[in-house]
C-alpha cells in the first residue's frame, strides 16, 4: 500500500476533507499507475477520487470508538522516529 495513505480516524482535530480527498488521490494513483492521467483518462479518474473520498468520509462518520483521540504532532514526531530507524539519520 501507499506509504503516503495516513490513517485519518480519530484525531484531534479532526480529519478535514482536504486530508481525506489527498488519501483517496493517493490511493487512486497507486492502483492506476498513473500519476497525472492523459486527457482521455482523466474523467474516469476524478470520478473514482470522488467516490473514494466521499465512501472514506462515510467510513469515517460512521466508525466510534471509546479510545482518546489521537494528537497529531504526537503522531508525526513518532512517525519521524520510525523514518529515522527505518532509513538512519
Amino acid at each position: 500500500m501507499c506509504r503516503n495513505i495516513r490513517p485519518l480516524f480519530n484525531f484531534d482535530p479532526p480529519v478535514t476533507d482536504g486530508e481525506v480527498r489527498a488519501a483517496s488521490l493517493q490511493f487512486v494513483r497507486k492502483i492506476s499507475g498513473f500519476h497525472k492521467p492523459s486527457k482521455m483518462n482523466e474523467s474516469p479518474f476524478q470520478a473514482a477520487v470522488d467516490e473514494i473520498a466521499a465512501a472514506s468520509l462515510r467510513l469515517l462518520s460512521a466508525l466510534e470508538t471509546e479510545a482518546a483521540p489521537k494528537n497529531r504532532e504526537e503522531e508525526a514526531v513518532k512517525a519521524r522516529a520510525r523514518a529515522a530507524r527505518r532509513f538512519g539519520g
